[in-house]
C-alpha cells in the first residue's frame, strides 16, 4: 500500500472515533451515566463486569480500545475501497452503508463474542440513534478519509501544482 497517504485515513478514523464517542457520552449522559462509565462499558468487552470496578484504569482501557477499533475499521474500509473504487467515488453513500455494516458486526458478532456482560438488545430509540451515529458520525468520516488516503492525501477535485 505504498501509494496510500496514511494521514487522511488516520484522521478520518480518529474523527469517526471522536464523533461516535461524543454521541455515546451525550446519550449516556441523558440517562445519568458518566463518560467514565461509557469508557468502562467499552472495556467490559475485555473484562466483563470487572471493568466497572477498575476506576480510571479500565476507563483508559476502554478509551484506547475504542480508538484502536475505529482505526482498525478505517483500515478495513481502505482495503475494501482498494478493491472496489466505487466506495471512494461516493464516500457519503459508501460511508453510510459501511456504518450499517459496522453497527451490525459490532452488535451481532463482536459484543456477543467478547466478555461484554449484558445481552445485546435492540431497543427502538437507542438502536435508531446508535445506527445514525454509526452511519453519519462513524462511517462517513472514515469513507472520506479513505478517499483522501487513496488520492495521496490530495483534496477531492484538487489539481497538482508544479
Amino acid at each position: 500500500m505504498s501509494n496510500v497517504s496514511w494521514r487522511p485515513l488516520v484522521l478520518g478514523g480518529l474523527l469517526a472515533g471522536l464523533l461516535d464517542l461524543t454521541f455515546a457520552f451525550c446519550f449516556a449522559g441523558a440517562y445519568g451515566k458518566s463518560p467514565v462509565f461509557v469508557m468502562q462499558t467499552i472495556a467490559s468487552g475485555w473484562l466483563g463486569n470487572a471493568a466497572y470496578d477498575g476506576g480510571t484504569a479500565t476507563a483508559a482501557l476502554g478509551f484506547v480500545s475504542h480508538f484502536a477499533l475505529a482505526l482498525l475499521w478505517a483500515v478495513l474500509f481502505l482495503l475494501a475501497a482498494r478493491r472496489m473504487p466505487a466506495l471512494v467515488a461516493h464516500p457519503v453513500v459508501a460511508g453510510i452503508a459501511f456504518g450499517v455494516v459496522v453497527f451490525l458486526v459490532m452488535r451481532l458478532a463482536v459484543l456477543p463474542l467478547s466478555a461484554y456482560p449484558r445481552p445485546v438488545v435492540f431497543k427502538p430509540l437507542s438502536t435508531v440513534l446508535d445506527l445514525a451515529s454509526h452511519t453519519l458520525l462513524f462511517g462517513v468520516p472514515i469513507a472520506i478519509g479513505a478517499r483522501h488516503a487513496l488520492r495521496g492525501g490530495r483534496m477531492v477535485g484538487a489539481t497538482a501544482t508544479a
